[in-house]
C-alpha cells in the first residue's frame, strides 16, 4: 500500500467513524470519488484532499464546515502535523517529516521492486504491437510502436497483471504476392540476368535488402528455379522471404529490447478456416448481410464499392459505417481477417486487450473497436493507441532515407546510430497522439538538455559516491542501510529528495492505468534534477556533502538517502527498457 493508498484509507475510516456516510443521499460509490494527491505547492503541505467537496452535497452542509469539521479529526493521526481548509473546501496535509524517513527505509528494503503493484490481480492482458507486414526490414516509425507497445506491458506487468506482448505477422494475401515476386526477380537477377528498374510494379519491392536473400537462393539451389512457372516458385519464394524478413524483425526487436510472447500467423488462421468460423457465428447473431453500401458523404472510403456486398453491422456497434468483408474476387478483406484474429485473441482466454497501431491506421480504430465488441459481446475491455509520426532530423535538418531500405530510414539504423537505451527513451518520451522530433545530434549529447543523459548520469553518479564511500570506510556495509537511523535528515533539500521518491508507486499506477510511459519518463527526469540539485548543495554547503570522512553515521545516512535514489531511477529505467548506467564512460 503506498502513501495515497494508505492516507486515501485513513480519510475513509475517519469519516466512517464520524457517521458521515450512511445519509440517503450519499452516492454509493463515494468512496471512489474521494482523492488524496500531491498538493499542488509544497508550501500548501504535502497531501490534498477533496473529501468534503464530494460530501458536502449529498449531507447538505456547507464544504468548509465539513472541511474544518474532518481536519480537526484528521490532525489525531500521527504522522499528520496539521490539517489546513484550502479554497472551497480542499484539506492540505502536512505530514510529520519521521513519516517520510521512515518511507525511505520502505525503499532500502524493497529495492528496485519498490512500485511494484498488485492492481492487476493477476489478470491476462494481450497487448499487441509492431505487427508490421514481413515484406522489409522496419522502419524507424515502427520503433515508436514497439517500444511504446513493449513499455505498457512493462509498466501493467509491473502492477500485476500477466502480460502476454503479441506480433500479428500478415503473412498471407497480396502483399505477400508482391514480395515473392520481388524476390524473384532479385533471384533472376543473381543468376546473371539482367533486371531494370521498370521490372518491379509499383506494387513491389525494389530495394536492395531483397538482394542478399536472392544470392542466399541462388547460391543453395542454382538456377533450378528459372523459366519455371509462377504457379511453381510462388509458393517456395514467399516461404522464404517471409522467414527470412521475420529473422531481420525478430534481430531488430530484441536489440531494442524487445522479445515477443507469440507470433501469430495470419496464414494459419486462413488455412485454420478462423476466418469462415468467426463470420459464419456473427451471421448466426444477425451481424453479417447482403447489401450494398450508400457513396460516402464528405470523405472518401477506401473499400466503398456500388455494388452487392457481404457487410458487418458496424454502424450497430458505433462505427461510422457497416464494412465488407468480401472483395470483388470472393476472397476476404484485410478486415475480415482481422475480425478473426481478434476472435482467436478472445477465445484464448484474454479479457483485457491493447493495440498499438501507427499513425496510417487511425481510420481503423473504429471498425476494430466495433467488430470486438460484436464478437466478444462487449465482454471484453479492447483499447487501441494510436502513435503519432516520429520527424528524424539531424542538427534541425530532416534526415534522408536509408540507401539500403530504398524509400524509408530503417529502425536499424537509428539502434546503430544512437544505442538501444536512446531510442527508447526518444520513443516515449511525449504522449504518443503528439508527434515527436528525434534529433540524432542532440540524442548523444552530454547536457541537462538531453534527458536521457541527465537520468543516467543521476544515476551513475550515484554509484560513484558509493564506490568512493567504500574507500573511505572500508567496513562500511551498504547492504543494511534500511536499519540505520535516518533521524540526521532534516534539511529541507533532502526532506525534498525523499518525498518525490515516495510518488514514485502513484505514478507507476497512474501511469499503467493511462497507458502513458511518457510520465515515467518524465518522473524520471524530476528525480534526476532534484538528486543533481542536492549534489550541488553538498558542493555549496560542506554540511549537505554525501559523504563526510569524520562523520560515519552521517555519511550513512546520506548513502541512504542517494542510494534509495538509485533505486527509484532503475526501477524506472527498467520499465522503459533502459540500462541503468553505473558508471558513464
Amino acid at each position: 500500500m503506498n502513501l495515497f493508498h494508505i492516507f486515501h484509507h485513513f480519510i475513509i475510516k475517519t469519516l466512517e467513524s464520524l457517521d458521515l456516510v450512511s445519509g440517503p443521499n450519499v452516492p454509493f460509490d463515494w468512496q471512489k470519488k474521494i482523492t488524496v494527491e500531491p498538493a499542488r505547492e509544497s508550501h500548501h503541505g504535502d497531501l490534498a484532499t477533496n473529501a468534503a467537496m464530494v460530501l458536502a452535497k449529498p449531507l447538505g452542509q456547507s464544504p468548509k464546515i465539513l472541511a474544518q469539521n474532518l481536519a480537526n479529526h484528521l490532525i489525531q493521526n500521527p504522522h499528520i502535523l496539521k490539517a489546513e481548509v484550502a479554497g472551497p473546501g480542499f484539506i492540505n496535509l502536512f505530514l510529520d517529516p519521521d513519516f517520510w524517513r521512515q518511507q525511505l527505509k520502505n525503499i532500502l528494503e524493497q529495492g528496485v521492486h519498490y512500485g511494484d503493484s498488485t492492481m492487476g490481480q493477476g489478470k491476462t492482458v494481450n497487448v499487441e504491437f509492431v505487427s508490421a507486414n514481413p515484406t522489409g526490414p522496419l522502419h524507424a516509425g515502427h520503433g515508436r510502436n514497439a517500444v511504446l507497445g513493449d513499455t505498457i506491458a512493462a509498466l501493467l506487468s509491473k502492477v500485476g497483471y500477466r502480460v502476454c506482448r503479441e506480433y500479428y505477422v500478415n503473412d498471407a494475401g497480396g502483399q505477400i504476392q508482391a514480395l515473392g515476386k520481388s524476390v524473384y526477380l532479385r533471384y533472376r537477377q543473381a543468376c546473371g540476368e539482367p533486371i531494370r528498374d521498370q521490372d518491379f510494379g509499383t506494387d513491389m519491392y525494389a530495394a536492395d535488402y531483397l538482394i542478399p536473400l536472392a544470392e542466399k537462393i541462388f547460391k543453395k539451389e542454382g538456377k533450378d528455379w528459372l523459366n519455371q512457372p509462377e504457379e511453381k516458385w510462388m509458393p517456395a519464394f514467399c516461404q522464404q522471404a517471409v522467414s527470412e524478413m521475420l529473422d531481420l524483425i525478430r534481430q531488430d526487436l530484441q536489440d531494442l529490447g524487445i522479445q515477443m510472447d507469440v507470433y501469430t500467423s495470419e496464414k494459419q488462421l486462413v488455412e485454420e478456416k478462423q476466418v469462415e468460423k468467426t463470420l459464419a457465428l456473427l451471421e448466426q447473431r444477425g451481424d453479417i448481410y447482403q447489401g450494398v453500401l450508400n457513396p460516402p458523404k464528405g470523405h472518401t472510403i477506401e473499400d466503398w464499392e456500388p455494388r452487392p456486398q457481404t457487410l458487418f453491422r458496424a454502424t450497430h456497434y458505433g462505427d461510422d459505417v457497416d464494412r465488407p468483408l468480401r472483395k470483388s474476387d470472393e476472397s476476404w478483406t484485410y478486415f475480415a481477417g482481422d475480425v478473426a484474429y481478434h476472435a482467436y485473441k478472445y477465445h484464448r482466454g484474454f479479457s483485457h486487450m491493447i493495440n498499438i497501431f501507427g499513425a496510417d491506421h487511425s481510420g481503423y480504430v473504429k471498425r476494430l473497436q466495433s467488430a470486438v465488441q460484436a464478437i466478444t459481446e462487449d465482454q471484453v475491455s479492447f483499447e487501441i493507441k494510436v502513435c503519432q509520426m516520429v520527424n528524424f532530423l539531424d542538427k534541425g535538418v530532416p534526415v534522408r532515407m536509408s540507401k539500403r531500405a530504398g524509400t524509408f530510414i530503417t529502425l536499424r539504423d537509428v539502434i546503430d546510430r544512437v544505442g538501444k537505451d536512446a531510442t527508447r527513451f526518444m520513443m516515449v518520451c511525449r504522449h504518443q497522439d503528439m508527434p515527436i522530433d528525434f534529433d540524432f545530434s542532440k540524442v548523444i549529447e552530454q547536457n541537462r538538455e538531453n534527458p536521457i543523459f541527465y537520468i543516467q548520469y543521476a544515476h551513475a553518479r550515484i554509484h560513484s559516491v558509493l564506490r568512493h564511500s567504500q574507500e573511505i570506510f572500508p567496513d562500511l556495509n551498504l547492504e543494511n542501510l534500511s536499519q540505520i537511523s535516518l533521524d540526521i535528515l532534516t534539511d529541507e533539500h533532502e526532506l525534498s529528495m525523499i518525498k518525490i521518491l515516495v510518488h514514485w508507486p502513484r505514478q507507476v499506477e497512474i501511469a499503467a492505468q493511462m497507458r502513458e510511459p511518457h510520465r515515467i519518463a518524465n518522473f524520471l527526469y524530476d528525480v534526476a534534477a532534484t538528486f543533481h540539485s542536492l549534489w550541488n548543495k553538498g558542493k555549496e554547503h560542506m554540511h549537505l556533502r554525501f559523504i563526510d570522512p569524520h562523520n560515519l553515521e552521517q555519511t550513512k545516512a546520506r548513502l541512504a538517502l542517494i542510494m534509495a535514489t538509485a533505486f527509484v531511477l532503475a526501477s524506472g529505467l527498467k520499465v522503459l527498457g533502459i540500462t541503468p548506467i553505473e558508471e558513464m564512460r
